[in-house]
């Protein structure tokens, strides 16, 4: 890609805070840390494993359309085109600006190093660790970066809720912070139900429609509420447009079981909703210095199951976003949909660590070194190649 010299390539470079927010069953905390560098990063958790296969479509792969056929997919079916081999999906349709601006992009076949037991909390537990297992882990990624990191302060320490943004646990300083909002079950009480339904495929994915219907962006419209999410983003980008220089948060509701179509259009609204939040109210100072990156435990099943869902995968993708980032580009060394090429033959083949591409992040946006890296922030990772995720 030829990146001619822009006001983004001048702007981009280094900075990190972490700030936390707790809103509606689908949405928790948000965690933010103040920092003297620049470049500021967004990390959004996204629970419940994303089908990256709905999100991003490979409708250029052969098996693609004939493993899906149970789904809309591809251009055809109102997909978004990006390079001729991948669609977005159409719920992602208010993010195109942004990708012919370059300032959004994905990578494919990612995963973490869990494999094969395909529990969301214990999948969760590892992404936000960062590590290769959960022995003796009791801090998260992002904050073990922050410890490296000079001038890291949290002025102000305060949460809502569960803290369960892992990634921000450990000894460096971090704030938390909630928005207002009324919810028709609390997050511990959620957490508890879902622990009960882990097990059961069916209620796990009666519990996920329940949320989604308990608590719509339009329900919230048609009563006159902000969603929550919208309300974590505009929060998180006017403390991103001063002191912060770190957001984490999550949302949740990717749990695709049964009847696809509808959550996921509803949870890919929620995301393209909150990035375009973080835009605008960042406003273009501050934007064009965010990365931001969405991340998930794992990927969804090749094929679709027999109630139009997804089950539990292996592959999936990340979303990264801002104008600090060098979008326009669907990353990853794709692995084909060859029934012999799939994990498990079941599975799309993560063929790089998801934990790679958060590293040379952090990398680009605060210079930390690859040896810190890649011994104590992500531990046992070999980072590989660059991918320039950055400016």
């Amino acid at each position: 890609m030829t990146n001619p010299l822009s006001r983004r390539a001048f702007l981009g470079r280094s900075a990190l805070i972490g700030c936390s927010a707790a809103a509606s069953p689908l949405l928790t905390p948000v965690s933010f840390a103040s920092a003297p560098w620049e470049t500021r990063l967004v990390v959004i958790i996204l629970r419940g494993g994303m089908d990256g296969l709905d999100a991003v479509q490979p409708y250029g792969e052969p098996e693609f359309a004939q493993l899906r056929r149970e789904f809309e997919i591809g251009p055809d079916q109102g997909a978004i085109d990006l390079d001729g081999f991948y669609a977005m999906h159409p719920a992602l349709a208010p993010l195109l600006p942004l990708w012919e601006r370059e300032e959004l992009g994905f990578v494919h076949a990612v995963s973490t190093p869990y494999r094969d037991k395909r529990s969301h909390f214990d999948g969760q537990d590892l992404l936000e660790a960062g590590t290769v297992s959960m022995s003796g882990v009791r801090d998260g990624w992002l904050n073990r970066a922050l410890q490296h990191l000079p001038g890291v302060e949290a002025d102000t320490a305060y949460a809502l809720g569960l803290d369960d943004m892992k990634l921000l646990r450990g000894s460096a300083p971090v704030a938390n912070w909630s928005p207002e909002a009324e919810m028709t079950l609390s997050p511990q009480a959620l957490r508890l139900a879902e622990l009960v339904m882990e097990e059961d495929e069916a209620f796990h994915a009666a519990l996920t429609e329940a949320q989604m219907l308990s608590d719509t962006q339009d329900d919230e419209r048609l009563r006159g509420r902000v969603p929550a999410h919208i309300k974590l983003a505009d929060y998180a980008a006017k403390r991103l447009r001063k002191d912060a220089r770190v957001a984490a948060f999550s949302i949740n509701g990717w749990d695709t079981h049964r009847q696809q179509a509808r959550p996921i259009a509803a949870a890919l609204t929620r995301l393209s909703d909150t990035i375009l939040t973080l835009k605008e109210t960042m406003r273009s100072q501050a934007w064009d210095r965010t990365a931001v990156i969405a991340m998930t435990e794992f990927g969804r099943t090749v094929r679709a199951n027999g109630t139009r869902g997804t089950d539990h995968g292996t592959g999936g993708a990340l979303v990264f976003a801002g104008g600090a980032i060098r979008g326009g580009r669907v990353l990853g060394d794709w692995p084909g949909l060859e029934e012999a090429a799939l994990y498990e033959r079941r599975d799309l083949m993560p063929t790089r660590d998801v934990r790679a591409h958060a590293a040379w992040l952090m990398r680009g946006a605060t210079g930390l070194d690859q040896g810190v890296l890649e011994r104590d922030v992500f531990p046992d990772l070999d980072m590989g190649s660059d991918p320039g995720l950055l400016i």
